[in-house]
């Protein structure tokens, strides 16, 4: 395992971090998510990352089962707030009340006394932003959190977020966007306003929910237990899933080979060329997975293999910054 800074920040975490959207407490039951996690360990990834909202809740209480034991101080625990965890009025949203009260509920769950990163889920139109970043410095300094993220925000709410951190003397660290070979919206703002204010991107879906594994193939029926066939994943990645996007996939085959590499392993080694990208978040059904998964740390892809990719993909390529996650996703 290879390890990075968040953005600027002192915190050291593994570039590849394990999380747990869609699986735990859903699609993988508690004993295959516990091998998964074992799996995780075993291949020395440090960093682990949920939400409150993840299968209602559950998805934190099997994380925090599966890290039971381990050495706290060797772990970077992730997880979020915003989307609802209850049927209250104030049970969603990042209002004062939401934040104190979601907090105490993660730590909970998740059988800790702190997370080492606290992140706003999505940005909370209908909350003035200075009550929300208050209410996070007060989580910063009662010890409950280490550090304080933001996930699919757009650039300029990063932006005034960073300011009333920087007056408020709390670490926002961290910025969590959908970031993979045909998603690059956070390349033309994001990015760079993140490298000016010393923020990371911890990055979800590298593989595009496994669309760039290679295993869906136009003309043939998706595989039996893969994403596709999910409730909640098979919705999500349907914006993939035409014969030009899935050709251009099996494309990238002869590429990956040269490289030594698998499809997966090539597209989570991709993202991790960006200098902004401090960690790629994988998920996993099953312990080979994350295996296979982790040989993408420390990989270089030369120039011209980033080149020839790009030539490929690009016709599929999701560049607009005006684009956002549909709200009934919650990456």
């Amino acid at each position: 395992m290879e390890f990075r800074h968040l953005g600027r920040s002192g915190l050291v975490i593994s570039e590849i971090a394990y999380g747990n959207w869609i699986t735990h407490g859903s699609q993988v039951e508690a004993q295959a998510a516990h091998a998964c996690v074992r799996a995780a360990l075993d291949a020395g990834i440090t960093t682990y990352d949920t939400a409150d909202v993840y299968a209602d809740t559950r998805a934190e209480s099997v994380l925090g089962e599966a890290l039971k034991g381990e050495r706290r101080e060797g772990l970077e625990i992730f997880t979020k707030v915003y989307w609802p965890t209850g049927p209250g009025k104030n049970d969603r949203g990042l209002s004062r009340k939401h934040i104190l009260e979601s907090i105490d509920g993660s730590l909970r769950r998740l059988q800790t006394d702190y997370v080492d990163l606290y992140q706003a889920h999505r940005y909370d139109h209908a909350t003035p932003l200075e009550e929300t970043m208050v209410a996070f410095a007060d989580v910063v300094r009662s010890g409950k959190a280490l550090y304080i993220g933001v996930s699919e925000w757009r650039a300029s709410e990063i932006r005034a977020a960073a300011a009333l951190a920087r007056e408020l003397k709390v670490p926002l660290v961290s910025s969590q966007p959908q970031y993979n070979m045909l998603w690059r919206v956070i390349e033309a703002e994001v990015v760079p306003a993140c490298e000016e204010l010393g923020i990371g991107q911890i990055v979800w879906s590298p593989i595009a929910q496994g669309v760039l594994t290679g295993k869906y193939v136009s003309g043939r029926p998706v595989p039996e237990g893969s994403r596709a066939t999910d409730a909640t994943g098979g919705n999500f990645i349907q914006r993939w899933m035409t014969d030009d996007v899935l050709d251009r996939v099996q494309q990238l085959k002869p590429l990956a080979d040269q490289a030594g590499l698998t499809l997966a392993q090539l597209a989570v080694a991709w993202v991790l060329q960006n200098r902004n990208v401090s960690a790629a978040i994988i998920g996993a059904s099953r312990p080979e997975q994350v295996a296979e998964n982790v040989k993408a740390a420390g990989v270089k892809l030369d120039a011209g293999l980033l080149k020839q990719i790009d030539e490929i993909v690009e016709p599929a390529v999701t560049r607009d910054p005006a684009m956002t996650t549909s709200p009934v996703q919650r990456p």
